[in-house]
């Protein structure tokens, strides 16, 4: 028998959850730069939009009960990323630390949902 749990925010509803668990995977839908309101924060700013982001990742991952440890792989998709992609990579190792790495990539693409949105990021993790 599976076991699933899922996880949606209260901001707006495209038909998709913001994560999806089943039997200890956790998929973890594209995150970007919104506040706690839905409101997009960081236009021009890949440092802002990278922070944000991320912490987004994190809300995520605490509905769940887990970590930035227990990712497993990470997609980057980032708009200019001959441009932000050095950034975005260092910003990324700080936000996990010394000692974790998941597998991942990074994806350059033409653009996102947003026209002053230049990344987001999809996840799977372990939840046992």
């Amino acid at each position: 028998m599976s076991t699933i749990k899922t996880y949606h925010h209260d901001l707006w509803d495209h038909g998709i959850s913001q994560g999806y668990s089943v039997n200890g995977t956790l998929y973890i839908s594209g995150q970007f730069a919104h506040n706690a309101a839905g409101e997009f924060v960081g236009a021009g700013d890949i440092g802002i939009q990278t922070r944000q982001t991320l912490d987004n990742l994190d809300r995520v991952l605490a509905e769940f009960g887990v970590t930035k440890t227990n990712l497993a792989y990470v997609e980057v998709y980032l708009t200019h990323a001959q441009e932000h992609g050095g950034t975005v990579i260092e910003l990324f190792k700080e936000y996990l630390g010394d000692h974790h790495r998941p597998a991942g990539s990074l994806i350059g693409v033409n653009f996102l949902a947003f026209p002053e949105q230049w990344i987001e990021i999809s996840a799977v993790a372990h939840v046992d």
